[in-house]
C-alpha cells in the first residue's frame, strides 16, 4: 500500500501543482528536465522532493538524481514542508528560498544600529526583525560578511571621525558614537583611527604625507603616500586644486612635495591611470570603515574590461538590500583606479556616479578595451 507521502507524492506530480508550474511559465517535463541538468536557472522557482527520502532540494542540488516516479515538484519550501518532506541539508533550500525576506530584515536590522542612541543587544535587533539571536547572529554575518557588533562598531568608529573633524572634544566624540565608557574608547580607536584620538582630532598633526602631482592621458593626478603606503590618488584639471583637495582630506598632515626618491611612486600612478588595466605594484594605505573595505576589496577582484552593476556589487559582497550603501561606498574611494570604483556602472550600463567625472570614468573604461 502507498504511503500518505508517497501518495501526495504522485499526486503532486501529477498535477496538484502543475497550475504553480504553469504561473512561472514551467510544466512538469521542463521541470524535470531541470533537476536532470541541476540547472541553478530553475533555483527559487520552483522545488522537487523525493518520495523515498522525504526531502526536498534545489533543482541545482548536487545530490543523486531520483526516479522520475519518485519526485514530485512544489512551487515553495512552505507546500513541500507542509507535504511532509524536510529541507535537504546540502543545498538548503529553505535558507536559499528566505535570502530576499533576510536581505530586507538585515537592512532593518543597520537602521537600528544607525538610529540607536545607544548599543542595541543581539537579542534586541533579534527580536525586533522576528528572529531568534543565533538565527539573526548567522543570517547578518551571510549577509554582510560581518556580525552585527563588528557593524555597530564599524558606525562607531565613523561617528568618532566624524565628531573629532569637526573639533569635538575626545570626550564629545565619545558620547556622541555611543561609547558607554572612555576605557572602551581608548582601547580600540588608535586602531580604528590609524592614530591616538586626540591626535586625529587636531587633523593628524602627527602624520607626515608625501605627495606630488604630474600630468597625464586624463588631465592630472596626484598621488599621496604615508609610511604604510599610497593613500590618495587623486584626478583633476589643476596641481593646486588637488593639492587643496588633499589637505581637506587631510587637514593638519604635514605634507611634503615629493622629492626625486618619490619620482618612482608618482610614475607608477601616472602608468596606472594612462594604463588602468596594468597591475599596482606599490602597497596601498586603505582608510575607511568596515563596509567600506569590503566594498572596495570586492572592487579590486573585478577584472579590468569588465564590469559590475551597482546591484551586482552589492550582491557580491552579500548584501543585496545595500545598493546605495554601495554606492556611497563607491563615492568615498579615494585611490582612483587603483581601487577601481569605475568598473562600476548603472544596471542599464549607462555611465554615471564618479568621483572624478563620467567623462574620465568612460575614458577609463574605454582604455581597458584597448
Amino acid at each position: 500500500m502507498m504511503s500518505a507521502r508517497q501518495a501526495s507524492s504522485a499526486h503532486s506530480s501529477q498535477g496538484l501543482n502543475s497550475q504553480a508550474l504553469n504561473s512561472q511559465g514551467l510544466d512538469d517535463e521542463e521541470a524535470w528536465h531541470a533537476v536532470l541538468t541541476r540547472d541553478a536557472c530553475f533555483d527559487g522557482k520552483f522545488y522537487y522532493a523525493v518520495a523515498t527520502t522525504g526531502i526536498y532540494c534545489l533543482p541545482s542540488c548536487a545530490a543523486r538524481k531520483p526516479k522520475r516516479a519518485n519526485t514530485a515538484f512544489f512551487a515553495s519550501c512552505f507546500e513541500a514542508e507542509n507535504a511532509g518532506y524536510r529541507a535537504c541539508k546540502r543545498c538548503r533550500p529553505d535558507e536559499e528560498a528566505a535570502r530576499p525576506v533576510w536581505a530586507e530584515r538585515v537592512e532593518k536590522a543597520c537602521r537600528l544600529i544607525e538610529e540607536s542612541e545607544t548599543t542595541m543587544t543581539l537579542s534586541d535587533l533579534a527580536r525586533a526583525v522576528g528572529s531568534s539571536a543565533h538565527h539573526f547572529h548567522r543570517q547578518f554575518k551571510n549577509a554582510l560578511g560581518i556580525t552585527p557588533k563588528a557593524y555597530a562598531a564599524a558606525l562607531q568608529d565613523h561617528r568618532v571621525r566624524v565628531a573629532l573633524s569637526r573639533g569635538a572634544t575626545v570626550t564629545e566624540a565619545l558620547y556622541e558614537a555611543g561609547f558607554s565608557s572612555s576605557g572602551r574608547f581608548y582601547s580600540g580607536q588608535s586602531a580604528a583611527l590609524g592614530m591616538a584620538p586626540d591626535t586625529f582630532r587636531k587633523g593628524g598633526v602627527s602624520e607626515d604625507l608625501t605627495f606630488a602631482t604630474a600630468p597625464c592621458s586624463l588631465g592630472v593626478v596626484l598621488a599621496a603616500a604615508s609610511k604604510k603606503g599610497l593613500c590618495a590618488i587623486l584626478l583633476g584639471e589643476s596641481p593646486d586644486v588637488l593639492a587643496d583637495d588633499l589637505r581637506a582630506l587631510f587637514p593638519k598632515a604635514t605634507l611634503t612635495g615629493g622629492d626625486t626618491a618619490f619620482a618612482a611612486t608618482m610614475a607608477a600612478a601616472v602608468a596606472l591611470v594612462d594604463r588602468p588595466g596594468k597591475q599596482l605594484e606599490l602597497p596601498l594605505d586603505i582608510r575607511g570603515t568596515a563596509f567600506q573595505r569590503r566594498v572596495w576589496e570586492t572592487l579590486r577582484k573585478i577584472p579590468a574590461g569588465e564590469t559590475q552593476s551597482y546591484s551586482e556589487l552589492a550582491t557580491a559582497i552579500g548584501a543585496p538590500g545595500a545598493v546605495r550603501a554601495v554606492a556611497s561606498a563607491c563615492a568615498a574611494n579615494k585611490l582612483a583606479v587603483a581601487i577601481p570604483c569605475h568598473r562600476v556602472i548603472r544596471r542599464d550600463g549607462s555611465v554615471s556616479g564618479y568621483r572624478w567625472g563620467a567623462d574620465r570614468k568612460r575614458a577609463l573604461l574605454e582604455k581597458e578595451k584597448d
